[in-house]
């Protein structure tokens, strides 16, 4: 397996659910970025657990930075993040070690790790992981911001409820607004719904999920590369490997199957300054795997929390025998409110690396000597 992906920016994760600590490393940063542990410690705390619509283990996520960090600025070498696991109950998980959890990853782990993996609290698998993904975006997202560029995301849907869409023609006022709410929806009537149905299938023993809906602004035209290591290619590779995302879409995404291409087209016009735009965004900010300088617009569905307290058909891995499993301990009757600061913080390191990609190639045509324009000689 590999917990490394990136590449110029690369991003390590280590650590399990209840093992002592969990963390992440990022590496190839240049030396001389400022990091703002205030802002680190506010993306921390969004993605904490808070009252009755979230798992009552509250982890305090006090982030050390242990290198690569040296008075407030990156050293230029890895800079590593560790937070201490320290409201583990293990003990709630002593009678579903050979117990199948459904919806969770417990079966194909035994066929991939033959039994020898941390299955407490999920182990390597649990999004207790990705409090490490957070630390490590929050510097992403710090320095993405100093070059203009700004990501947000809301509630899209939860269940059957539907926020209010993005005000496009006012989208700066709007993403400060997504930013300042803790728990992401738009129209509070909505959101005050939300939280009542979490608190209902809390209730029930159960659990739902939902769609985020993200923003992505001040991206210049051209960051990207064809196939491969398009801008979707990078983004939903990462997206995907945040626990309990099982789906990813662009723009309209699968909205765009409906249309005739004289629809799906977004038309392309004079922006005013010797801008070129387009006039609609069906296609969000993105073609053939580059972003065209139009907002980018990704969608992230979250499936409900697999841990539930309803009494649930299952197996045991050792006997093979049918029994019937009931879950203990503490859970999530919903983490949509809580993978919202993840995935953003996800798409900070993939535009964050895109973006370095992008500089590196400038950089080394000026350097070169290479002129500006096609078909021009160089000076």
């Amino acid at each position: 397996m590999s917990d490394t992906f990136g590449l110029l920016l690369k991003l390590t994760i280590f650590g399990e659910s209840h093992g002592p600590a969990i963390g992440a490393v990022l590496t190839g940063l240049p030396a001389g970025l400022p990091l703002d542990m205030k802002r680190l410690e506010a993306d921390m705390d969004r993605r904490r657990a808070k009252g009755r619509i979230s798992t009552q283990r509250h982890e305090p996520d006090q982030v050390q930075v242990l290198s690569g960090v040296f008075e407030g600025h990156t050293a230029g070498t890895a800079v590593t993040f560790l937070i201490e696991n320290k409201a583990q109950r293990s003990g709630d998980y002593d009678q579903l070690k050979y117990r199948l959890r459904p919806g969770h990853a417990d079966l194909a782990a035994f066929a991939r790790y033959e039994g020898w993996q941390d299955y407490r609290g999920g182990g390597h698998f649990s999004g207790r992981i990705t409090a490490g993904l957070v630390a490590a975006g929050s510097l992403c997202r710090q320095i993405l911001e100093r070059r203009g560029i700004r990501i947000a995301s809301h509630i899209e849907r939860l269940h059957g409820l539907q926020d209010r869409p993005f005000d496009f023609a006012s989208l700066d006022r709007e993403m400060d607004l997504a930013q300042s709410l803790e728990f992401g929806v738009l129209d509070p009537k909505k959101a005050a719904e939300m939280q009542r149905l979490i608190e209902e299938a809390a209730s029930q023993g159960d659990s739902v999920g939902g769609v985020l809906e993200t923003v992505i602004t001040g991206l210049p035209a051209g960051i990207g590369d064809p196939f491969f290591d398009s801008v979707e290619s990078e983004l939903a590779h990462l997206l995907f490997s945040v626990p309990s995302v099982k789906g990813v879409s662009f723009g309209d995404g699968f909205g765009l199957a409906k249309l005739y291409g004289s629809q799906a087209n977004d038309p392309i016009i004079p922006g005013g300054n010797g801008t070129v735009v387009t006039a609609t965004n069906r296609n969000g900010g993105l073609n053939g795997g580059l972003t065209n300088g139009m907002p980018v617009i990704l969608h992230t569905a979250i499936k409900p929390t697999p841990s539930i307290y309803k009494e649930q058909d299952s197996v045991d891995y050792r006997t093979k025998q049918p029994v019937k499993l009931q879950i203990t301990g503490r859970h999530d009757p919903c983490i949509i409110h809580r993978a919202r600061i993840v995935v953003e913080s996800a798409v900070a390191f993939g535009l964050l690396d895109l973006v370095m990609m992008r500089d590196a190639q400038i950089r080394l045509r000026q350097e070169t000597g290479t002129g500006a324009e096609p078909g021009k000689e160089p000076a």
